[in-house]
């Protein structure tokens, strides 16, 4: 993905890019549909047709990773930065004890966000540049995402539960 550098740290530049991300998908999927009209028209087999609507890119497994992957990742950014900004302040003031525990789980977040963006960008990858390669780089991220993602809600279940338990009230 390029991105004009006059905007690039344009705080919705990511929209934008997402949102041409999903126009050149519907893009290429109507050039598709023209195709199967065209060989509609034309007295093209069925077998045909049928293989042209079967190759859009919406209904293709590489298509629902990549939408998944970046469903998932926005979904784990969204519920850690709820985290940071709400719960972590709350547990600092309810027990500071929980301090140090607090600084590695935030530190945990910041490590589990720069290998969901490396998940997310090879996920991207996959609508223009599909090689062997860039699918074992996914595989490899989505190792370490998993790794380091269970690691971190096991130590956070584990360490910040006493604390919640003596809570009344989520601190939204």
């Amino acid at each position: 993905m390029t991105q004009n550098t006059a905007s690039a740290g344009a705080p919705g530049e990511h929209l934008v890019n997402e949102l041409k991300w999903v126009h050149g998908m519907l893009r290429r999927d109507l050039r598709i549909l023209r195709e199967v009209a065209d060989q509609i028209s034309s007295g093209g087999s069925a077998a045909l047709v049928q293989a042209k609507i079967r190759s859009l890119q919406t209904r293709s497994p590489l298509w629902q990773l990549r939408v998944n992957c970046l469903q998932y990742c926005q979904f784990v950014h969204a519920h850690h930065g709820g985290e940071d900004a709400h719960l972590f302040p709350a547990l600092r003031r309810s027990n500071p004890a929980l301090v140090p525990i607090v600084k590695r789980l935030e530190a945990d977040h910041r490590r589990i966000s720069d290998l969901l963006d490396q998940v997310a960008a090879l996920a991207d990858l996959l609508g223009g540049e599909d090689t062997p390669d860039n699918r074992k780089r996914l595989v490899l991220a989505l190792d370490d995402v998993s790794t380091h993602l269970l690691e971190h809600l096991d130590f956070e279940e584990e360490s910040i539960s006493p604390t919640l338990r003596q809570w009344t009230r989520w601190p939204f």
